[in-house]
């Protein structure tokens, strides 16, 4: 049997979170109905990372790959989801797929969320865009952004500038406020981030003068595609925990 498909989300007090976090992964259910695909929260939420968990054990699952629902592979991913699951019951065999960026896939989807909130694609070589992220204390996720950036400049964009919610700078609007001093006859922010929140909501209010303001990427058929590579990739990679004797 596939291994179960363990989605991990941060959680929120925000309904509109968890509501997000669900649709994609119906649309992923939808896009491999072979595959089991469950869904736990860190926080906030239910059902629990560990409440999943030890109802796949009572169950008698083996095999689990869980995907942490993350952009960059900052504290959660390196820190708080590898000590919950080494908590998990011994008989599971999990492994924990990598994050979701950077892919290309996402790059496609941030770019669609665009047009959709009514840039057009003879717009793009006039448009400078910031790619607005939550922002992280690790200097490792912050380089990622900047790369994505950079990345996606050379796609044909008059400008691409980085910037942060929280934990580092830019902030959006200052970042808007630097594609107008350079010029660009349109200003457009793409929230690189997976759900409505907090953040995201700060991320809005920087975006007060620019032109165009696409929705996050939520459940993009891009995303769930990324999400089932990750799950492939992992369930052949290394076993975090093995069965107990």
């Amino acid at each position: 049997m596939k291994p179960v498909l363990l989605v991990i989300a941060h959680g929120s007090r925000d309904p509109r979170h968890a509501a997000t976090v669900h649709a994609l992964v119906s649309r992923v259910r939808s896009l491999r109905p072979d595959v089991r695909v469950e869904t736990g929260f860190l926080d906030f939420n239910l059902p629990s990372v560990p409440g999943v968990l030890e109802s796949l054990a009572a169950e008698g699952v083996r095999d689990v790959v869980a995907l942490p629902l993350l952009l960059t592979r900052a504290f959660h991913a390196k820190a708080d989801i590898p000590a919950v699951l080494r908590d998990a019951p011994p008989r599971l065999r999990i492994r924990q797929a990598e994050v979701l960026g950077p892919s290309p896939l996402l790059l496609s989807a941030l770019e669609r969320r665009l047009y959709e909130a009514g840039l057009k694609p003879a717009d793009k070589s006039s448009t400078g865009v910031v790619l607005a992220s939550a922002g992280s204390t690790d200097p490792e996720a912050i380089a990622v952004i900047a790369d994505i950036a950079r990345e996606w400049r050379h796609t044909g964009w008059c400008a691409v500038r980085p910037a942060f919610a929280s934990a580092a700078l830019p902030r959006t609007e200052d970042a808007v406020r630097e594609l107008r001093a350079l010029g660009c006859a349109k200003v457009a922010v793409a929230p690189y981030v997976l759900a409505p929140g907090f953040l995201p909501d700060r991320i809005a209010r920087g975006a007060a003068e620019a032109d165009v303001l696409a929705e996050v990427l939520g459940p993009a058929p891009e995303v769930a595609r990324v999400l089932l590579r990750r799950y492939d990739a992992a369930s052949s990679a290394r076993v975090l925990l093995p069965v107990s004797a």
